[in-house]
């Protein structure tokens, strides 16, 4: 709270990761009530840029960089997998989700 998302979003990529991350652009939020069991979450989702081996800390114990042909989909949690699947259909055709 009080922190502008994207502010947020670098901010939590070097606490996690300890990487200085470059935003390009905000890619969509996701915010349907089931994509977490636990309770009602929402995820925006940035497209950026960093460079460097990312270190895990601050609450992920390990932070490993993957291609997108080698990143391990059926290991993702709640609905991450469908947010790589859009990312990798709007790079392949520039066509996003539709709200």
């Amino acid at each position: 709270e009080g922190e502008a998302l994207h502010t947020a979003c670098v901010r939590e990529v070097k606490e996690e990761t300890g990487l200085n991350v470059d935003l390009s652009e905000q890619f969509f939020t996701y915010s349907d009530p089931s994509r977490d069991p636990r309770k009602h979450t929402i995820s925006t989702v940035y497209i950026g840029w960093a460079e460097g081996d990312p270190k895990g800390s601050d609450d992920a114990a390990d932070a490993r960089a993957f291609t997108l042909d080698t990143l391990p989909v059926s290991e993702l949690v709640f609905d991450h997998s469908t947010i790589v699947s859009d990312y990798v259909t709007y790079k392949r055709t520039g066509k996003r989700r539709k709200i």
